[in-house]
Order: C-alpha cells, then sequence, then structure tokens
C-alpha cells in the first residue's frame, strides 16, 4: 500500500481538477507547484518519502509513497475521480503504463512526459489511443522549439505545429530591385494559397491588409502553403539573401530537434558532437546542417572553425554545467547571442550573471505545455510576434455560433485580424474569400495583441 506522508492540507476550491502526478522530479516538482498555486487539487506519488517530504514542507499538496503503476497506488490516489493524471517520472515505460492504469481507473484525461523518440512518435497513433493516453510530451522536443521560436519568428513554430507542415511561415526582409517594393498587397498577384501576415519596418510593426505597402528593408511575415512558398517568397527577395549562422552544441535529443526547427535556406546550421559515430549517425539524418566531430570549447577548434563569427551558440549537451561554461566561453570571445540548455532549476538564477544570454529549461516547458493542454478555453493565444505588434490564436468556433456557413468576406473580424489558415479534419490550408467556415473547424487567426475577447465574441457566442 502507498503510505500517505502529507500534513493533511485541505483540499481547495469547488471548481478546481482533482491532478495525481506520478514522479517528485524536476517536471512533476514544478507542475505539482504551478498546479496546487492555480489551486487545484494535486496529489504527488513517488517512491521516494524523501522527495515527497521535501515538496510537502513546501507545497499545499497530498503526497502518497508507493509506486505510480500499480492500480491499488491510484485507487488510494484517488484515480476514480481524477480530472487529469500527469505521468511524469524518469522511465518512459512507467510513465506510459502509469498513465494506461490511471485511465482504466476512471481518470478522465491523461497526459504523459516520455524522453525517447520512439516514444514521442506514438502522439495520435491508435497504439496511443489504445493505451489510453490522451497526450504526450517531450520536455526536450519543447526546449527545442522554444529555442527555435527565439532564432526564428515565434509565430512560424506556432503555426508549424497547428498545420502539422502543411504550411509555412517565414519572415522575409524585402531586398532592392524586389518586385513588391512600392506596391500594395492588393496590387501583388501571390500564389494562391499565400499572404502576408505583418509588415514591420522602424516606425514598428502592423497586421497587413490590402493598403499595406511594400518598402525596401521591411520585415514581412509570409504565409503559405508548402507547394507555392517559394513562388510566393520570390515577389518579396531578389539575390542572394544573408544567411544567419547557428553553432550547436551537444548530441543530445534537444540539439537534433533544434536543427530540425532550423531547416531553412536562410540558416546556415553547424552542429557539434563528440563521438564520431555519432556524427556519421547525425550527418545522414541532417542533410541540411554541417555535422563536426569536435570541441568548439576547444581553442584550436574555436578558431579554426570561426566560432566567434556565428551569429547564435546554443549549448544543449546533456551536462548543465558544461552548457553554462561553453556559453560563458562563448560570450568572452564576442559571440553575439549565446543559448544554455539547463536542467535543473537551480542553475537558472545563475546564468545572466555569467554573461549568458539566454537559458532554456526542460521541465519548465514541460509544465507550459501541461497548461496549455489543459486550457480547454476556445480561443488560445499561441505566441506573439513581430516585434510583439501581433499575436496568433487558435479559434475553436461554437457549433451555435452565427458566422458558420457564412463567406470569410462577410464576417466582420476585429480591426486588422485575418484568418490566416483553417484545419478541417486533418486538412490544413490558407483560406480565401470564397471560403466558410464550418462546425468542427479550427482556425489560426493572426491580429493585434489583445483581442482575444473580441474573438470569443464573434466565434462563440450565439
Amino acid at each position: 500500500m502507498g503510505v500517505d506522508c502529507s500534513l493533511g492540507s485541505p483540499w481547495r476550491g469547488a471548481n478546481s481538477m482533482n491532478v495525481i502526478i506520478a514522479g517528485a522530479g524536476e517536471v512533476g516538482g514544478h507542475a505539482a507547484d504551478v498546479l496546487s498555486a492555480a489551486g487545484h487539487n494535486v496529489t504527488l506519488i513517488d517512491l521516494s518519502a524523501e522527495k515527497l517530504q521535501a515538496l510537502d514542507d513546501r507545497l499545499d499538496v497530498r503526497t502518497l509513497v508507493g509506486h505510480c503503476a500499480h492500480f491499488h497506488v491510484l485507487i488510494e490516489a484517488g484515480a476514480a475521480k481524477c480530472d487529469l493524471m500527469i505521468a511524469a517520472t524518469n522511465i518512459d515505460e512507467i510513465n506510459l503504463l502509469s498513465a494506461s492504469v490511471a485511465k482504466a481507473a476512471g481518470a478522465r484525461k491523461t497526459i504523459v512526459r516520455v524522453h525517447h523518440t520512439a516514444n514521442f512518435s506514438l502522439r495520435g497513433t491508435p497504439y496511443a489511443a489504445q493505451l489510453g493516453i490522451d497526450e504526450l510530451i517531450c520536455p526536450e522536443h519543447l526546449t527545442s522549439l522554444a529555442i527555435a521560436r527565439m532564432i526564428r519568428n515565434p509565430g512560424a513554430i506556432a503555426l508549424e505545429e497547428f498545420a502539422a507542415g502543411q504550411l509555412v511561415m517565414e519572415r522575409i526582409r524585402v531586398t532592392e530591385h524586389a518586385p513588391s517594393i512600392g506596391k500594395t498587397l492588393s496590387e501583388l498577384s501571390l500564389p494562391a494559397g499565400a499572404r502576408v501576415a505583418t509588415v514591420e519596418r522602424s516606425s514598428g510593426g502592423i497586421v497587413a491588409d490590402a493598403s499595406t505597402s511594400i518598402e525596401v528593408g521591411d520585415a514581412v511575415t509570409l504565409i503559405g502553403e508548402t507547394a507555392g512558398f517559394e513562388g510566393a517568397r520570390s515577389h518579396f527577395q531578389r539575390g542572394k539573401v544573408k544567411r544567419i549562422h547557428i553553432a550547436i552544441m551537444g548530441e543530445t535529443p534537444t540539439a537534433v530537434w533544434l536543427c530540425r526547427a532550423l531547416k531553412d535556406p536562410v540558416f546556415s546550421v553547424r552542429l557539434f558532437v563528440d563521438q564520431r559515430q555519432r556524427a556519421e549517425e547525425l550527418a545522414e539524418k541532417l542533410s541540411h546542417v554541417t555535422v563536426l566531430e569536435a570541441d568548439p570549447t576547444d581553442p584550436d577548434t574555436f578558431s579554426d572553425e570561426h566560432v566567434d563569427h556565428v551569429d547564435t551558440f546554443v549549448a544543449a549537451t546533456s551536462e548543465d554545467e558544461r552548457n553554462i561554461l561553453a556559453c560563458a566561453q562563448a560570450k568572452t570571445q564576442k559571440v553575439a547571442t549565446s543559448i544554455a540548455v539547463v536542467q535543473r532549476a537551480k542553475y537558472l538564477r545563475l546564468v545572466s550573471h555569467v554573461g549568458i544570454d539566454h537559458a532554456f529549461s526542460p521541465r519548465a516547458d514541460a509544465v507550459k505545455m501541461i497548461l496549455h493542454l489543459i486550457d480547454t478555453g476556445p480561443v488560445r493565444s499561441l505566441a506573439t510576434f513581430a516585434a510583439g505588434s501581433a499575436e496568433v490564436y487558435e479559434v475553436r468556433p461554437s457549433s451555435r455560433a452565427k458566422i458558420l456557413g457564412n463567406e470569410l468576406r462577410n464576417i466582420q473580424l476585429p480591426p486588422q485580424a485575418m484568418i490566416a489558415a483553417i484545419r478541417r479534419d486533418d486538412r490544413v490550408r490558407v483560406p480565401g474569400a470564397d471560403d466558410q467556415i464550418q462546425a468542427g473547424d479550427t482556425l489560426l487567426v493572426i491580429g493585434p495583441v489583445g483581442i482575444g475577447a473580441a474573438l470569443r465574441e464573434l466565434f462563440v457566442h450565439k
């Protein structure tokens, strides 16, 4: 039997969720902290009474010593009336089994943390459904996307996740002699399925409309279907485009996923790994990346590979101390931007003191995703971009919304807002003015920051 070692803190809030968290490590402990602070009723399970006691001393949670995959422990934890079960131990197989058993015991929703690519690839498969797993999250994958958002356009990552690779979003600098210069968007003959979302210039960023004109040096955010994207890009760029140089240290899943997230002609990516066999393996998988068996912190390698000339240096090994030292060294060698991946929370406060520009924590990214997944609201903010002037929203119209069946040209959106994409079943596309919104559609809306309430009024209310 599990042993209850809590201090008897009362469960709060008539409208709060009953949450079970398996695993009191970095992710599980942080999730318990955030969810309990939000007023949810959290029960934390772990085999270590010492870990649980340390969390119980500072959090308003119920703790239970026991094996989280054992049916009787989950029943004692309240799985029969559980709204959400989060499996967050360090072992993928235990997490998968724990969630499956919890679902069988009555848990309404399960979220499973995994590390290995093979397990993460189960997302959306019948196998995951049969196990009773509603959502799979990988902290390392989430961190790679968070870093990519910083290096790229944050809205681009949001759109790519929404569109599952069927659409492309790119921030393009308008070059001299581009065909679009001096024209308004209404005068451009962009390919079907392509549109300009925002335009940034020295005066600030704006959400584009038909009257927006294009000038040399503008940064244009272009959305399009993959097949015709190059044709749309050619309206804004002529000749050779300056590439952004990225150096990544590490052969971890985070490093590999980051390389994939930066697959774009504008990026020149070099990946530094320790082992020759791993270097050869990754070189085959990442054809757009230059993979080197070398240590960029070695002075000779740093000089020979001109690491001091890169735009961004990312340290993503499995060792926090090595990542911090590598980024600190890169900054002393005048690298423009350094980014460290840090697993342990105690190091997060230190990085800015040693000159590192940014630090990313897989545990924090995992908890952010958990909060996103349990947000069942019809309008959700996914990202801000264009120097903070635009926001990306995911909108699920109500089945009784008045706008259903109306052509987009007849829908009065909030000022400067646009429906950038529609997901219907498994198909995602950029809509035209004649398209209609149907029940079950999910929309990607781009507009000014803070129009969530207006979107709810339009797409949710009768």
